[in-house]
C-alpha cells in the first residue's frame, strides 16, 4: 500500500444486500474532521458485534467503517488541542455507527470527540479497557456519588465475565469493595475469582423470581444484562441501594413493580457511555489507570487481528467471548 492508502473494514449496503470486507481506501475517502489518527487498535463490543454482522439497526448509514473504539497517534492536527505524535482514545459519539470508526488503521475525527491516553496505559491497555470498560468505571463512579462505600456490603456484578462484568468486578474487588459476581458460564468461575470476585454466582436465580419483592442482600449493584435479571436484582437490594443499568443483552423490557423504589427506596441508575462530556471522560479514564490493576486488565483481555473480526463479531453476539477483545488493525 502507498503512503496515502490504508486497510479498513467497509460496511455496505445495496437495497437489501449487505456486505462487509477489509478493502483499501485511501486519505481522501476519510470524512471530514480536524484530527487524523494513524490507528493502532480498536475493541470488539456487542454493539460491534451487531454492526459488522447487520443484526441490529447500529449502522445509520453506508458505506460504514464500524468500531466504537479507538487508540493511535495522532498523524496530523489542525486543532490547537492535538499534535502530531499524541496518543489519544477515543470511545463513544456515535462513532462507528453515524460516523466512520476504529476498524480502520486511519481515521480523521473531531478533536472533541477524543482524549489523552491516560498515564500509565499502552495503547493497546487502553483498548482493553475500552467502552466496557469505561461504562463500568462510569457505574463505580455512580455507585460512590450515591455514597456506597466498601463497608457498606456486598456488591454483585450482573454478566459478569463479559466486557464491562470483567472491569466492574476487578475496580470494585481492587478498591476493597465484597464483589459477588453473577455469570451463567459455569467455566468462567476461577477467572473471575483471579479478577478479586469474592464468590462467583450463577446467574438463574435474578431470573426466576416471581414476588414483588425478595430478601434484601446487596448494597450496590453494576447490572449489564438487563431484562428480567435487572428486574430480579431491584428486588433484593438493600434499603437505599442503588443499581446501575449500562445493558440490555437480556432484553429492552423492564418487568417489574414500583415495590423495590416505594417500599425500600431503590436508585435505579441508568448509564449512558457514548455523550458523556469530556471533564466527565477524563475523570474515568483518570481513575482508570489509577484503579483498575494493569495484571488483571492483562488477564481480561486478548488481541486479535482486524482479519478475523467477521467471526469474532458472531462470537460476541452467542457469548462466546470472556472479557476484552482488542483488535490490532494492523493485522
Amino acid at each position: 500500500m502507498s503512503e496515502n492508502t490504508f486497510k479498513a473494514l467497509l460496511l455496505e449496503k445495496d437495497n437489501d444486500e449487505f456486505n462487509a470486507s477489509l478493502k483499501t481506501l485511501s486519505l481522501d475517502d476519510l470524512p471530514d474532521g480536524d484530527v487524523l489518527v494513524s490507528v493502532a487498535y480498536s475493541t470488539l463490543n456487542y454493539k460491534d458485534g451487531l454492526a459488522v454482522t447487520n443484526k441490529g439497526k447500529v449502522v445509520r448509514g453506508f458505506p460504514m467503517v464500524p468500531g466504537i473504539d479507538l487508540a493511535g497517534i495522532v498523524a496530523e492536527s489542525s486543532s490547537p488541542d492535538y499534535k502530531a505524535g499524541d496518543q489519544v482514545v477515543l470511545t463513544g459519539w456515535g462513532v462507528g455507527e453515524k460516523y466512520w470508526g476504529g476498524y480502520s488503521q486511519m481515521a480523521r475525527l473531531k478533536a472533541g470527540w477524543l482524549v489523552p491516553l491516560p498515564s500509565g496505559l499502552t495503547l493497546a491497555q487502553s483498548m482493553g479497557i475500552g467502552t466496557a470498560g469505561f461504562t463500568a468505571m462510569l457505574s463505580v463512579l455512580a455507585l460512590e456519588k450515591m455514597g456506597l462505600t466498601p463497608g457498606d456490603g456486598e456488591v454483585v456484578v450482573t454478566g459478569a465475565s463479559g466486557g464491562v462484568g470483567s472491569i466492574a468486578v476487578a475496580v470494585l474487588a481492587n478498591l476493597g469493595y465484597t464483589v459477588v459476581a453473577s455469570t451463567g458460564r459455569t467455566e468462567s468461575h476461577d477467572y473471575l475469582k483471579e479478577l478479586g470476585a469474592a464468590e462467583v454466582v450463577d446467574r438463574s436465580p435474578f431470573a426466576l423470581s416471581k414476588r414483588p419483592l425478595e430478601s434484601a442482600r446487596w448494597a450496590g449493584a453494576v447490572d449489564t444484562v438487563g431484562g428480567e435479571t435487572l428486574a430480579a436484582l431491584l428486588k433484593t437490594m438493600n434499603p437505599g441501594a442503588s443499581v446501575t443499568a449500562c445493558g440490555n443483552a437480556g432484553g429492552f423490557d423492564l418487568p417489574t413493580t414500583v415495590f423495590p423504589f416505594i417500599l425500600r427506596g431503590v436508585n435505579l441508575l441508568g448509564i449512558d457511555s457514548v455523550m458523556v462530556p469530556y471533564d466527565q471522560r477524563v475523570e474515568a479514564w483518570r481513575r482508570l489507570a489509577q484503579d483498575l490493576p494493569l495484571d488483571a486488565l492483562d488477564q481480561a483481555m486478548e488481541i486479535a487481528p482486524l482479519s478475523n473480526i467477521k467471526s469474532l463479531a458472531e462470537d460476541i453476539l452467542q457469548g462466546q467471548v470472556r472479557g476484552r477483545l482488542v483488535i490490532d488493525v494492523n493485522a
